[in-house]
């Protein structure tokens, strides 16, 4: 038998609380039992997630305010160097780097690098506008850029026509690699004038085309391939 702590009633068992006073009814031996009551809401909060179309419609509005009001006061304030043409060219990339991901997610993988290329052509182009000569754009810049984006599009067109594993493109990776190098040290001795010798990149075609050499080798063993999958975990 029990009895309220508050004014003595004499209370049935079933009771949580005192019929009389309302004073709730503690039985100690069932405190372990009982959970806490958490400090936080129960209830979860969800933020709305943004939209792609509003997302892209902050995002050129920003770039174009930016492209627009540099130009303005390149013209009217600070008009000794035409630099408002280094600002539009990298709000010009950053659209076209964006354009996939916030404005048309279905646009083709190739299209896109040949865009993200076009992009970097322009903006190259534009630095010639504050420089005192143009000769490093036509002779490096643009061969340079050519030369990746051609490459990444063959990288691609490689993936898709025969599955790629890692290795597979380790394999791809180190043989453009020094086709890259070798092509950026011919450009520059072209630019500069200087006799057509391969230095500096010649220790980067022999260093990958030993790492080619040992790939190739894994390859083309079944047993040492999946080995090597299986201590790397790939």
């Amino acid at each position: 038998m029990s009895y309220c702590v508050n004014c003595g009633v004499e209370l049935e068992a079933s009771l949580k609380e005192c019929p009389l006073c309302r004073t709730p009814v503690i039985n100690p031996r069932e405190l372990s039992k009982e959970t806490p009551p958490s400090p936080y809401p129960t209830d979860k909060g969800q933020v709305e997630v943004v939209k792609r179309k509003d997302l892209g419609i902050l995002i050129t509005v920003v770039l174009t305010a930016t492209g627009v009001t540099c130009l303005l006061l390149n013209l009217l304030v600070f008009n000794a160097h035409l630099w408002s043409v280094l600002v539009i060219g990298c709000c010009l990339c950053l659209f076209v780097f964006t354009f996939p991901a916030v404005y048309y997610s279905r646009t083709p993988i190739w299209l896109t690098l040949l865009a993200d290329g076009v992009s970097v052509m322009i903006y190259l182009f534009l630095i010639t506008f504050v420089t005192t000569s143009a000769a490093w754009f036509w002779q490096v810049g643009l061969p340079v850029v050519i030369i990746l984006t051609l490459f990444a599009e063959l990288f691609l067109l490689l993936a898709k026509l025969v599955p790629l594993g890692v290795l597979s493109c380790a394999l791809c990776l180190f043989v453009e690699i020094p086709a890259f190098c070798v092509a950026l040290e011919i450009l520059l001795r072209h630019l500069l004038e200087r006799p057509f010798r391969i230095t500096w990149s010649a220790v980067v075609l022999t260093v990958c085309v030993i790492i080619d050499f040992a790939l190739i080798t894994i390859l083309a063993k079944k047993r040492l391939r999946n080995e090597v999958r299986r201590r790397l975990h790939l």
